[in-house]
């Protein structure tokens, strides 16, 4: 009986030791991507192509998760911030969970959570139990990475790898690979696919022309009533979810007329949070109740001071840095609150001040940068701006920006020769295929966009007239009718 126990004792020693050993490896970059492949394939943005909405905030949320395991990677990078991620994951079924999520009606739920973690593997494992994914082929790929760490030599992860059978439940496929790999087939050529695609997108588009006028009609008398310099939207949403948050607005303005007409001259953008934007736009959030948004238009007078201190802090960090410009850009950047982006460039000011880097004064007049909070590299945008990330080593920092000073004058005299090129291609693009829009999605550069569309002047495609066309990253059919093509799409 003693030695049972004492058997039995053991044994659960071990486990627990091995259990210890295995949250204590580290993994490498490649295997962290290949155990979160369960998860790239249930919020793939390219599933969601009829969901734009949820599409637009997985690309978003994928975009800061990759730079939190790019964090991760870096040698001797130890500031870490929580990262709270939204993500909408394809499922048929709900599971229990103790992460906060909602279904739609659509085959996907809502699930956000927060990542605290300093290594890959507790990383992986929080994303994978966040979502309700297995993580029974993490262990197994750990088995891999002690072997080959006992043995002393780096081998690739053996492929391909076997998933468990809930991996296959919650895509509502029998292999998600083989269907990913069919419709890019389907889709290797614009011609085919707008073959295909061209009746539903026609009707789609006609069954949206009144609400297309209804939405111009009360976008026209909002912004006459208020006097608004013009309103936008921050996703894409559908033209009917549009018309509707106008028609709340208008009830608003019925019900409380003082508190709008403070926004007089500004721009109202609808997006997913109340409060003033970083460029100083009213941001109304489409999920708030009318008290919330009367309280944002009775706060904006209030804003001013605090604007003030944002542009005292930017004249303050454009002086530490050779007189470079600091600018926000709306489309390029998440969308700040005002509050937010004053804590941006404050920690930023404090951390240049301290290290009293050595630019010569006015050394960098007439550069541009902007401040990311989600990179840990600088770069050079196409169009000339740098891309700062706020906790950029200083001294890394200086020797990048100068470095790169003559690159980024040299692009910035090329970039409204760029745009103008742009806006040229998009009219002559849009004019002989009479279409009635030709536009892109925000994250299609301009460089992408000049090579689409001197490519689409090439073409002979009378499927696209009278259409409305977006430039993507990949092909969908937008519920109001809208053809969305990849830039690089194939001949």
């Amino acid at each position: 009986m003693f030695s049972y126990q004492g058997t039995v004792r053991r044994l659960s020693l071990k486990k627990l030791l091995l259990q210890l050993v295995i949250q204590a490896r580290a993994l490498s970059g490649a295997d962290a991507i290949n155990a979160l492949r369960p998860f790239y394939f249930a919020v793939h943005p390219d599933f969601f192509g009829q969901h734009p909405r949820e599409r637009e905030v997985n690309e978003n949320s994928l975009k800061r998760l990759n730079g939190y395991l790019e964090n991760l990677q870096k040698p001797g990078f130890r500031s870490f911030k929580p990262t709270q991620l939204t993500f909408y994951v394809r499922e048929k079924e709900q599971k229990p969970s103790s992460v906060q999520e909602s279904f739609g009606a659509s085959g996907f739920r809502a699930v956000s959570f927060t990542l605290r973690t300093r290594d890959l593997l507790s990383t992986v494992l929080d994303i994978l139990n966040s979502c309700s994914l297995s993580t029974e082929h993490v262990q197994n790929l750990n088995s891999n990475v002690d072997t080959r760490s006992n043995q002393g030599v780096q081998q690739p992860f053996p492929r391909p790898i076997k998933w468990d059978k809930t991996y296959y439940s919650f895509t509502g496929f029998k292999d998600p690979e083989e269907e990913l790999e069919q419709a890019q087939h389907m889709e290797t050529t614009l011609s085919f696919w707008l073959d295909n695609n061209e009746k539903s997108a026609g009707k789609k588009l006609k069954d949206s022309l009144p609400l297309r006028k209804e939405l111009q009609r009360l976008k026209d008398e909002l912004s006459d009533q208020l006097q608004l310099s013009d309103i936008r939207w921050q996703r894409s949403w559908g033209i009917a979810h549009r018309c509707s948050q106008l028609h709340s607005l208008s009830r608003l303005i019925q019900q409380s007329p003082e508190a709008p007409r403070n926004a007089k001259g500004c721009t109202v953008i609808f997006t997913d949070r109340s409060g003033m934007s970083a460029t100083g736009h009213v941001m109304l959030g489409t999920s708030d109740v009318h008290q919330h948004w009367t309280k944002i238009f009775e706060r904006l007078p209030s804003y001013t001071t605090l604007q003030r201190k944002v542009l005292l802090l930017e004249d303050r960090i454009s002086h530490l840095l050779g007189s470079i410009e600091i600018h926000y850009v709306e489309e390029l950047q998440p969308m700040l609150t005002l509050e937010e982006y004053y804590s941006v460039l404050d920690g930023f000011y404090n951390r240049v001040r301290k290290s009293r880097l050595l630019f010569h004064p006015h050394s960098l007049r007439g550069l541009q940068m902007i401040l990311e909070s989600d990179r840990y590299a600088p770069s050079l945008h196409e169009l000339g701006h740098f891309i700062i990330p706020t906790t950029c080593d200083p001294s890394a920092l200086q020797w990048f920006i100068i470095a790169k000073a003559q690159e980024a004058r040299e692009k910035l005299n090329r970039k409204e020769e760029l745009v103008k090129l742009e806006k040229k291609l998009i009219k002559s693009a849009a004019d002989k295929f009479s279409l009635q829009q030709l536009y892109k999605e925000p994250s299609i550069s301009s460089v992408q966009m000049i090579h689409s569309c001197n490519r689409l002047l090439e073409e002979s495609l009378p499927y696209l007239e009278g259409m409305h066309l977006c430039i993507s990253h990949f092909y969908s059919v937008l519920q109001d009718g809208d053809l969305c093509i990849p830039w690089n799409w194939k001949k």
